[in-house]
């Protein structure tokens, strides 16, 4: 029997069936299909509550929705770090002072020194934060997903007659708004996509009539961007800044005291407060103005670069073997894939988003490009799509929320083909206007379809695929909610299997952890589990492993003890192992001067350690003969150079 997850996208029969239908149609039918314009129209009549309309859909929507799809559960390392970020801002902090015991804290995405904070930046975090203050973090998504969908239509309205712009929003809210992983997870992308949609729908009204109103909005939309996509925003605020600049330099530009008073002067106060906000924040959180978080986590704690240009960093010391497998072994394997296999890369990346954003109902619209090309304000906003192609193309990893600053470009170029095709006629028929009364209802009928299939399997990762994203996290909420029911606080420590997927990460805390009532621990050598436990003295302490078939918490004290797996030495955070020098004399002492197999000098050095030995049949010895004895220097000296 096929599996859920296997059942094909309807999308493409859709897309199929509309255009099939728009040729074949008898004349009669094609003025029923646009039944909808007529009351569309009406109520594009009044602009702002046209605006109104587009943000409540998709908000009013996803609230009946609830009894069949739940408020989602976070599961990604992201999301976590998200969460993190949002609690801190409720703390009235940017970042945590370090934990004195930060190595059994580390998590991807996090930093723990010189402060404990989320490596991302503020924007998502500030809407969960919200969110928190509201009731729930998700309460963020789902008002950051209305406002998205609420801005795009406003942008919309700059380049666009009243219906048309109405139409792109309502459309932007059936594909994104409500069924999509932006509105059912904690990852963002309708931050940044309201953020870009501000910065565009300013060009075209300042344009039209120069005001300092605009260039204010303009710079909410760059502040936003610049905390949510830094990178991507970045580029696409620079393409719109540079339309902005010719059209300012043009025969057709204002006066150059109007441009001054009216667009540069307001432009450049604001992002010069944006500057030094970032670089206060950039200060408490990395100790310098001028290093972003991101930056000095990619630095510090990775290997694998961000850009495809890029050389790898050299392997950091790692304190636990699950993050050194996430950013030596995964993330290197897909920055090997990218720089080996450009081509496929960029074939891979470009279907993604085009599956995410346009899609086979979408792309219908796209066969207009020709004629847009030949209008000179649409051959701008095609050059801008190519632009945020090209900064996309270089980067190693992708996800859809990386371009969500050009949503609303995208859905512009969109409505633009769709006003192209309506004027299509083929042999005297009108085929072009009965694609475009066709399209609204396949967008209709794709949302219907994605709201009857339901999830995604649970244990399938969230994807931007035609499903509804799946329901992570849920075993890690049981575990958390039998232990909120039994009251007190409460210490977990986490132990992994060796086959663990770093993706399904479970040591994430709030921003207090000491305040916190269940506190996610690593669990590492047998000294520090003791001094942790020490510390929270007053906690019932708990072992949980996520990679059993149904992970329940059970009292730390009638588990099994396991040594900590091997990390290399040196390792900064684990202090049995900090000293090499130190730690070879203690495992002399204890062993004597002996020569001994490699697995009975991996003996002494879990005894000493409490870490476990790495395995000795990856050179520790020679030939086939396992037990034959060497000495400490050989063995110590072999023991360095493990990873």
């Amino acid at each position: 029997m096929e599996t859920p997850k296997d059942l094909p996208n309807p999308e493409i029969a859709l897309a199929c069936a509309a255009v099939v239908f728009a040729a074949l149609a008898p004349r009669s039918k094609l003025k029923w299909l646009g039944w909808w314009e007529r009351p569309l129209a009406r109520l594009a009549g009044s602009r702002w509550l046209a605006v109104l309309t587009v943000a409540l859909f998709p908000m009013i929507l996803r609230a009946i929705l609830l009894p069949l799809f739940p408020v989602p559960e976070p599961r990604l390392h992201d999301e976590f770090s998200f969460l993190l970020g949002a609690g801190t801002l409720l703390e009235g902090r940017l970042a945590n002072p370090p934990h004195p015991f930060w190595p059994h804290f580390e998590s991807m995405h996090i930093l723990t020194r010189p402060a404990y904070a989320s490596a991302f930046p503020l924007a998502q975090a500030a809407t969960l934060a919200l969110g928190m203050l509201l009731g729930h973090p998700w309460i963020g998504v789902w008002l950051s997903a209305s406002v998205m969908c609420g801005a795009i239509g406003w942008m919309l309205g700059g380049w666009l007659p009243p219906r048309w712009a109405l139409l792109g929003g309502l459309m932007v809210g059936l594909r994104l708004g409500v069924s999509s992983y932006w509105m059912n997870s904690y990852w963002g992308g309708a931050v940044a996509a309201t953020g870009g949609a501000l910065v565009l729908g300013a060009l075209p009204r300042m344009r039209r009539a120069p005001h300092w109103g605009q260039a204010v909005v303009m710079g909410i939309g760059l502040a936003i961007l610049a905390n949510s996509r830094s990178f991507e925003g970045a580029v696409f605020g620079l393409m719109v800044g540079a339309a902005l600049t010719v059209w300012m330099l043009g025969r057709n530009g204002p006066p150059r005291a109007a441009a001054a008073r009216q667009i540069i002067i307001p432009l450049a106060l604001q992002l010069t407060l944006l500057a030094a906000g970032l670089g206060f924040y950039f200060a408490r959180v990395t100790g310098s103005p001028w290093t972003p978080p991101y930056l000095l986590y990619r630095s510090s704690l990775t290997s694998a670069p961000h850009f495809l240009w890029q050389s790898p960093r050299p392997e950091p010391l790692y304190n636990n073997r699950e993050m050194r497998h996430f950013y030596t072994g995964l993330e290197m394997s897909a920055f090997r894939h990218a720089r080996g296999a450009p081509l496929a890369h960029l074939m891979e990346k470009t279907g993604y988003y085009w599956r995410f954003y346009f899609g086979p109902i979408f792309t219908i619209p796209l066969i207009s490009l020709p004629l847009l090309w030949r209008d000179r304000a649409s051959r701008q906003l095609l050059l801008m799509m190519a632009g945020i192609w090209l900064a996309l193309a270089g980067q190693v990893w992708h996800d859809a929320h990386y371009a969500a600053p050009a949503t609303g470009l995208f859905i512009l170029i969109v409505i633009l083909g769709m006003r192209r095709l309506r004027v299509w006629r083929w042999r005297g028929r009108p085929t072009g206007a009965c694609l475009v009364r066709i399209l609204p209802l396949a967008a209709c009928a794709m949302l219907i379809l994605q709201i009857s299939a339901g999830r995604v399997p649970a244990q399938a990762n969230v994807v931007a695929g035609w499903r509804w994203p799946a329901a992570g996290g849920l075993a890690r909420t049981r575990v958390l909610e039998a232990l909120d029911r039994s009251g007190g606080k409460h210490l977990i420590f986490v132990r992994y299997g060796p086959w663990h997927d770093p993706g399904d990460e479970w040591v994430y805390n709030g921003a207090d952890i000491d305040g916190s009532r269940v506190v996610w621990a690593r669990e590492l050598d047998r000294f520090s589990n003791a001094r942790l436990m020490a510390y929270f003295g007053s906690r019932r302490v708990w072992l949980i492993e996520p990679d059993l078939p149904s992970p329940q918490a059970v009292p730390y004290q009638d588990a099994q003890p396991r040594p900590m797996r091997f990390v290399q030495l040196g390792a900064p955070g684990i202090e049995s192992l900090r000293s090499v020098e130190e730690l070879g004399r203690k495992i002399h002492a204890q062993a004597g001067d002996r020569l001994l197999s490699c697995d009975q000098w991996n003996y002494y050095f879990t005894e000493v350690s409490g870490v476990m030995g790495p395995e000795v049949s990856n050179g520790c010895y020679s030939g086939n003969d396992r037990g034959q004895s060497i000495s400490f220097e050989n063995y110590f000296s072999w023991l360095q150079r493990q990873r």
